[in-house]
């Protein structure tokens, strides 16, 4: 399959770092077109990291399931390399209780201003950041929650899921970085592929960190709300644009 969006790819590419949420998924769910991408990928030996800012709970079981090689959960927070391993933590917490405790006082601050807000019913999965959701919140919202969370010392992101703060450092690229020089160490930045389709995915569109970064065709709705926004997009939106890239990547492959 050619297109004119994938000429801007170097290559060849070995790993494809890609976030899930509104990437992999159609209208919120997993699909068959899912597993065919992925498969697809395996079978060309490109492997696959998971990039998401879901829970540790929720990851530690996707990373069990799903063919890939492993999947970064919470923005950057901790890493899960094979089944039934203890996650690497990516971002120093010398202890999490105190960590946690920090992070709820740093939402109860978010409260004073904005009292209807919740956390989600997956913060209670989660190690290294704290969440809520995201329906409901307007921009002027989520900017006045963003200075917030700044003057407190802390970072804040959103999806079209969740709402999150977290360590200021604790972002996408960085974590991909760390786990390329734990875990790939023979992959240099301009093999890899990211991908992604929101604001939490900005760090891994910086084509000065990832030189192949794409978005799925419905990140174009945040493109005036993102300082790195990706210089190519597949030509549909959410599963079928990274089956789009899966198909591209095979067509580009020598194997």
């Amino acid at each position: 399959m050619e297109n004119d969006w994938s000429q801007s790819l170097t290559h060849p590419i070995r790993l494809v770092a890609t976030d899930m949420d509104g990437t992999l998924t159609q209208q919120g769910k997993f699909t068959p077109i899912l597993f065919e991408a992925l498969e697809r990928l395996a079978s060309i030996n490109i492997p696959v990291i998971i990039v998401t800012g879901r829970s540790a709970g929720w990851v530690e079981a996707i990373a069990h399931y799903l063919p890939i090689a492993g999947a970064i959960a919470e923005n950057g927070g901790l890493y899960f390399a094979k089944p039934d391993s203890d996650p690497d933590i990516l971002v120093p917490i010398p202890d999490l209780r105190t960590h946690r405790q920090n992070l709820a006082a740093a939402f109860r601050a978010l409260q004073e201003t904005f009292p209807h807000v919740r956390e989600a019913n997956d913060n209670r999965f989660r190690l290294t950041d704290w969440t809520f959701d995201v329906k409901g919140l307007s921009q002027a919202d989520l900017r006045r929650m963003h200075q917030i969370c700044q003057q407190k010392g802390w970072g804040f992101t959103y999806s079209t899921v969740q709402c999150h703060i977290k360590f200021s450092q604790q972002e996408k690229a960085t974590a991909v970085q760390v786990v390329l020089q734990r875990y790939f160490p023979d992959i240099e930045p301009n093999e890899i592929v990211t991908v992604g389709d929101s604001p939490n995915d900005e760090s891994l569109f910086n084509s000065a960190v990832f030189p192949n970064a794409i978005g799925v065709a419905n990140v174009r709705e945040y493109s005036d709300r993102l300082t790195h926004f990706p210089k190519t997009l597949t030509p549909s939106p959410e599963v079928q644009g990274f089956l789009e890239l899966a198909q591209s990547l095979q067509a580009h492959s020598p194997s």
